[in-house]
């Protein structure tokens, strides 16, 4: 009978004495009550031979109670669970073992493992590949199965989950894994229809939530459904015993339908009766062109292959005479061209700021002897009012002051001097908004029509001719017309026709009203939702005119006197920016609207919170 050699390791119930044991023992028997942890952590560094480094949170109390004697990689293991237990975990290093609170661990060099082979309760990170299914799926699954303080993510990009946990509960999340992720006996299957219309029979099947076009999110059956219009052809994929109850269901569908003659009534649900029966009465006569080119005759085959398409504008509905041949492909193309159209939601954003000044310095002389008429006299045209004006009681603009001496039978002499100054300023900030189909032209005009007076008659007392004046209203403010056009992966290309028109508040010599117009034509191409600069305008215009009387104006500071200076300066900035926003379904168009009605009834309440009067919009539902 074989001996084997074994050495016992006893702990004190209560003060917890240690037995110190040779290293080179083989086997121990492990018994703690109420021990310190640090301590039983000084014992299995001296049974097992290794260094720790403790963690000055790392306190508690032990009981281990065991039978049999274990070996030292027994007594490690023992030593793992027990730090588990208490929410300890270890951490290799090149020469020790940091021992640290569970909740630091995973962000402190948890060694990494491509193997199934890890000590039971060592904190390890592993990647898990997965072959099959989705790893983003399995993610909410297994989180509840994995540690407070672990880690589990996935990374799609190679399809692989990666852990960090105990090594023991990674093993069992493998295992767990390793029966789920198995591949499905699945396949895909092309059904070829006779008389329905693919497109048709999908829209059918995931209308019932019977099967799922989304080949990412399968329904619940496992079956995905895709139409094939070119091929008039479904493909369907999933499961084998699932696929034979759908097939039936596309065989019953795929019925020929009884009809009386090859006259059809097609009711529209988005596009126009009128404009598609144009479009479908032209492709009707190719395909009877086409069909006759392959039996190799020259015409149509008579009276009974004519195609004949009306429109219903008040039902919205086309009435189709056509062959049994040839109404299949025009049914096509209405289930084609018969789909929403998306709308744009078009804003401008219009600044403008305009700074117009005007000062004006001038002196006129007039000498005159009645009844001979003048001697000497100045007038300059930038002075305003002529001199000659004041004898008959005429007050010029600005401030003047005038010196001399009038004599109706003598000598007069006359001096005025001008002083004029001009300030206008004006400053729109606007955001028209305007929301259109796709490929529908639109147009917004905020502003008001003015009348401009382009000729009149006043007459006469020895005109026998009837006085009149003709008159031309124009629209004068803000104006937006605009084109959208939505391509292929959310960029729209605009037509904009952008115009701003204002009455000019500055002083003019013109004979009526004057108006400032700035406008825009272009065609630009931005991304849904973006904003972009259509034009920026600085116009700065600085003038400066003076007129003298030659000699005399040139002499220093008696100059002055035989003058006139004028400074004209206008600044104009503008800035012009659009966005265009693509309101894909009615959920956008619900929200779009919520948006505008509840701002413009926070601004009523605003007002008549101030006044207490006046009507508030409801809420919007």
């Amino acid at each position: 009978m074989k001996f084997r050699r074994i050495t016992t390791l006893l702990i004190g119930l209560l003060i917890g004495p240690i037995l110190s044991l040779p290293l080179q023992a083989q086997e121990v028997t492990l018994n703690f009550s109420d021990a310190d942890l640090v301590a039983v952590i000084n014992s299995v560094s001296q049974i097992t031979g290794k260094n720790f480094i403790i963690d000055p949170r790392v306190k508690g109390k032990v009981t281990v109670v065991s039978s049999k004697p274990l070996n030292k990689k027994e007594v490690y293991n023992v030593f793992l669970s027990i730090l588990q237990v208490h929410g300890f975990a270890t951490v290799p290093t090149k020469n020790a073992i940091k021992i640290i609170p569970d909740a630091t661990a995973k962000q402190s060099a948890a060694p990494f493992s491509s193997g199934k082979r890890n000590p039971g309760d060592q904190l390890i990170t592993r990647v898990l590949s997965i072959k099959y299914i989705n790893a983003a799926q399995l993610v909410p699954i297994l989180r509840p199965l994995v540690a407070q303080q672990g880690h589990l993510a996935a990374y799609p990009a190679t399809n692989v989950l990666i852990i960090s946990d105990r090594a023991s509960n990674i093993n069992r999340i493998d295992r767990i894994i390793a029966e789920m992720d198995k591949e499905i006996d699945s396949d895909i299957e092309i059904i070829k229809l006779k008389h329905a219309f693919a497109a048709e029979v999908v829209r059918l099947l995931t209308s019932l939530n019977i099967a799922s076009p989304d080949q990412k999110n399968p329904a619940a059956g496992g079956v995905k459904v895709t139409a094939d219009e070119r091929t008039n052809s479904i493909l369907l994929s999933g499961e084998r015993t699932s696929r034979l109850k759908y097939r039936a269901i596309i065989s019953d569908l795929d019925a020929p339908v009884e009809s009386s003659g090859n006259t059809h009534v097609v009711y529209l649900r988005y596009a126009d009766a009128k404009n598609l029966a144009t479009i479908l009465s032209n492709v009707g006569k190719e395909v009877i062109k086409a069909e006759a080119k392959n039996v190799g005759t020259t015409g149509g085959g008579g009276a009974a292959d004519t195609v004949s398409v009306q429109a219903d504008e008040s039902s919205n509905a086309l009435v189709i005479h056509a062959p049994a041949s040839v109404f299949p492909s025009l049914r096509a193309v209405i289930q084609q061209l018969d789909i929403p159209r998306a709308q744009v939601h078009i804003e401008a954003i219009i600044a403008e700021v305009s700074i117009d000044t005007a000062n004006e310095l001038g002196v006129q002389w007039l000498l005159t002897n009645e009844p001979d008429g003048p001697i000497f006299s100045t007038n300059f045209a930038g002075s305003g009012l002529d001199i000659g004006a004041i004898q008959g009681g005429l007050i010029p603009e600005g401030g003047a002051l005038g010196l001399g001496s009038i004599d109706d039978g003598g000598l007069s002499f006359i001096t005025l001097i001008r002083a004029l100054q001009g300030d206008a300023r004006s400053n729109l900030l606007s955001t028209p908004s305007i929301v259109t189909l796709d490929n529908q032209e639109a147009e917004i005009i905020v502003g008001q029509n003015v009348p401009f007076v382009t000729g009149e008659s006043t007459g006469s007392i020895s005109d026998t001719s009837n006085p009149f004046r003709t008159i031309e209203r124009q629209d004068i403010g803000i104006s937006l017309r605009v084109k959208p056009q939505i391509n292929e992966g959310g960029a729209i290309t605009l037509e904009i026709e952008q115009e701003i028109s204002n009455i000019s508040g500055s002083a003019t010599s013109a004979v009526d009203i004057v108006t400032n117009k700035r406008s825009i034509k272009t065609t630009v191409q931005l991304e849904d939702g973006a904003l972009l600069v259509l034009g920026g305008l600085i116009d700065e215009v600085d003038v400066q005119t003076e007129q003298k009387v030659p000699i005399l104006g040139d002499i220093p500071i008696l100059g002055a006197l035989f003058r006139s200076s004028k400074s004209t300066k206008v600044k104009q900035n503008l800035l012009v920016l659009i966005r265009a926003t693509i309101i894909k379904n009615s959920a956008s168009a619900r929200l779009l609207s919520y948006k505008k009605y509840n701002f413009m009834r926070d601004l009523q309440i605003e007002r008549n919170g101030e006044d207490g009067i006046g009507p508030v919009l409801v809420p919007y539902e």
